[in-house]
């Protein structure tokens, strides 16, 4: 599909700008945390191919979008998902997204992936008579990168390895991965080529639980084998990864189910802290399309 450079009220970002709008967006941590670190992991590895927006008052109105939102989406087509990070103190230029009919199309169903909550609900209002919303909504967790992660107990080496992940190891990832259709396996695949991810193997190279920098800077939720769950290797894995993204110069944060309390529990006792909420909402119309203005 072909990209577009602007649109009603939106310009693309240059890559040559992107450094600049990280700068700006550095006053909003950590609000704008998964924004901020999907710019910088594009810029540093280029995981996926996203194309930023920005308004067209930018800097003054600091309302901006990724297109991609998601790496799978049903017709897969650039501008079915998008992310978005716009101020709490600039609520009211979202009214931007309603009328912007060049680059989002609200009479398609539309994926958004991860948006803070406050934005998600000014939206609301304005989509109750398109269509409706499903929500699923989720915690934002983040480390404080000048704190001293502490000392957990002993890992258990006699029974089971912890190491890198490997290429070989991206079906099981990705086949125990709770979002897994919206999210491709091709992007597993790119995120252990670039990114840092580690693995609890069984002696006989089992893979019994996962975890691993995503593409938007989070480290992506950890995974463990029913079988094998319960027995503290989520906090081995969550601590080496929080060390590994550190000394890549990124932003410790984790997105977590509200109802999920032992991962919770588990980055509360490593020293993250929960900052605010977030929601992946899917925005389906009418079957009979209304005009947005």
């Amino acid at each position: 599909m072909e990209v577009i450079p602007k649109g009603r009220n939106f310009r693309i970002v240059a890559d040559k700008e992107l450094l600049s709008v990280l700068d700006e967006l550095q006053g909003y941590l950590p609000h704008c945390i998964k924004f901020h670190e999907t710019i910088k992991t594009y810029l540093n590895d280029k995981v996926w191919q996203f194309y930023f927006y920005v308004t067209k008052d930018w800097p003054d109105v600091k309302l901006c979008l990724h297109f991609p939102g998601c790496t799978l989406t049903p017709n897969n087509e650039l501008y079915e998902s998008f992310g978005v990070f716009c101020p709490t103190d600039q609520l009211e230029y979202l009214s931007l997204l309603h009328d912007e009919d060049i680059l989002i199309d609200w009479n398609k169903t539309i994926y958004v992936n991860f948006a803070q909550e406050v934005v998600i609900n000014r939206l609301e209002p304005f989509y109750k008579n398109i269509g409706s919303i499903e929500q699923v909504s989720a915690e934002v967790f983040t480390y404080d990168i000048n704190a001293v992660l502490p000392d957990i107990e002993k890992f258990p080496q006699e029974e089971v390895e912890l190491r890198a992940l490997s290429l070989k190891d991206v079906k099981d990832i990705h086949d125990l991965y709770p979002a897994g259709n919206m999210e491709s396996i091709e992007v597993f695949q790119k995120l252990l080529e670039k990114l840092p991810g580690c693995g609890v193997f069984s002696r006989d190279g089992e893979l019994l639980a996962w975890m691993v920098q995503s593409y938007y800077g989070a480290m992506f939720s950890m995974q463990t084998k029913p079988d094998h769950r319960r027995k503290g290797y989520g906090i081995w894995l969550a601590k080496t990864l929080t060390e590994i993204v550190i000394k890549r110069g990124y932003l410790p944060f984790v997105v977590i189910r509200p109802e999920n309390n032992a991962s919770k529990g588990l980055y509360k006792k490593l020293g993250f802290k929960k900052k605010f909420n977030v929601v992946r909402a899917i925005f389906t119309p009418l079957e009979k399309p209304i005009s947005i203005n």
